[in-house]
C-alpha cells in the first residue's frame, strides 16, 4: 500500500460488501466508497478518526453498494453523491436496484454527479480515472487513483479474488464483463492493487495468472 494512502476497509453484514473509506495522511477530508447496508458502522469510524467525506463514490447502483448513502447524505447534506451515469437510475429505484426482489426495498439519495468512461473525478487530494467496465450492472465503474505506486483501483463487483461478479441480472453479460477485465484492468501494471466489493484485497498480477472465469492470456 501507499505510504502517504490510508484505507480503511468496514464489511456490512448480510452480503458482506466492503464499504471503503480513504483518504491521504495528513488530511481529515476523506472519499467513502460503496457505503453499505450498516452505515453506523461508517459514521462511528468517521467520527473516530475526525475524518469528513469529501465525495461518496458509488461503483453501481445494487442495493448492497448504495443502502448507506441516505444515512451520509443525512449527516453531510453537501457531501456530492457520484455514480456511473448508465446507473443512476437505479439509486432511486428499489426495483431497478434489485432490493425489492429481495424483499428489502432500498432507495437512495439521487446523484449529485455523474461519470462515465475516461473522467476525471478530483476529491480529497485524489485524482480518480473513470473506467466503465459494464457486465454485472450496465453501469458500473472503477475508479483509479494512479499517482501513487502502486497504482491503486476501487473495483466494486467487476472482479473479485479469484472471482469476477455475478452476470446473471438483467443487465448482466458476461462477455462485456470479460472483454472489459482484459482491456481495462488486465493492461493496468501487474502490481496493482485492486479493492473488490467482497471479499479481500487482489492484484491486476494475480488475478491475470491464477483467476478461473477471466485469464490474463
Amino acid at each position: 500500500m501507499p505510504s502517504e494512502f490510508h484505507v480503511a476497509t468496514i464489511v456490512s453484514d448480510g452480503f458482506m460488501e466492503n464499504t471503503y473509506v480513504a483518504h491521504l495522511r495528513g488530511r481529515t477530508d476523506c472519499l467513502i466508497v460503496d457505503p453499505g447496508l450498516e452505515p453506523e458502522k461508517i459514521l462511528d469510524y468517521l467520527d473516530a478518526q475526525g475524518l469528513c467525506p469529501a465525495a461518496i463514490l458509488n461503483t453501481h447502483g445494487h442495493m448492497d453498494h448504495i443502502a448507506g448513502n441516505g444515512a451520509i447524505k443525512q449527516r453531510w447534506p453537501s457531501c456530492p453523491l457520484v455514480v456511473g451515469q448508465l446507473d443512476a437510475e437505479k439509486l432511486v429505484s428499489a426495483r431497478a436496484n434489485l432490493s425489492a426482489a429481495f424483499g428489502l426495498p432500498v432507495t437512495s439519495p439521487p446523484p449529485d454527479a455523474t461519470v462515465a468512461d475516461g473522467d476525471l473525478y478530483s476529491a480529497a487530494g485524489f485524482d480518480l480515472q473513470v473506467l466503465h467496465i459494464p457486465g454485472h450492472s450496465a453501469g458500473h465503474v472503477v475508479y483509479l487513483w494512479k499517482s501513487c505506486q502502486p497504482f491503486v483501483a476501487f473495483v466494486g463487483d467487476v472482479i473479485f479474488a479469484g472471482s469476477i461478479g455475478r452476470t446473471d441480472f438483467p443487465d448482466g453479460d458476461f462477455e462485456a464483463l470479460a472483454a472489459g477485465i482484459r482491456a481495462k484492468l488486465y493492461t493496468l501494471p501487474d502490481s496493482t492493487i485492486l479493492y473488490s466489493g467482497h471479499g479481500p484485497t487482489t492484484t491486476v498480477g494475480e488475478e491475470k495468472r491464477n483467476n478461473p472465469f477471466v485469464r490474463g492470456d
